[in-house]
């Protein structure tokens, strides 16, 4: 099986940026969608973005909509999380992961199988 493998996340201030990446290493990414989950201390994982990956159509949860923006490299096998205007709330461990099985289920953490290792991302206020 395809690795994910994580890149980026830190520390950062409110209003500012990250860029997260992750490099499917060990073969071509061939699932439906990447997608990026967080998980905050005492809370389940949950979305945040997707993209397919064979047509690059977006998917956003309301919260990031408009400030974060995912797409991916099909040449170099590596999926991105651009976060701008960061806020303390965004604070969370953020995963990426292979899976999603189509457009309906891109956004159910169930229907992803191969998960990154995770990266920090701390917004300090």
């Amino acid at each position: 099986q395809v690795q994910l493998v994580q890149s980026g996340g830190g520390l950062v201030q409110a209003g500012g940026s990250l860029r997260l990446s992750c490099t499917a290493s060990g073969g071509t990414f061939s699932n439906y969608a990447m997608g990026w989950f967080r998980q905050a201390p005492g809370k389940e994982r949950e979305f945040v973005a997707a993209v397919s990956w064979r047509e690059g159509i977006t998917y956003y949860e309301d919260s990031v909509e408009g400030r974060f923006t995912t797409s991916r490299d099909t040449a170099e096998n590596v999926g991105y999380l651009q976060m701008n205007t960061l806020k303390p709330e965004d604070t969370a461990i953020y995963y990426c992961a292979g899976g999603g099985l189509g457009r309906v289920w891109v956004r159910s953490r169930s229907r992803y199988n191969n998960w990154g290792q995770g990266t920090q991302v701390t917004v300090s206020s």
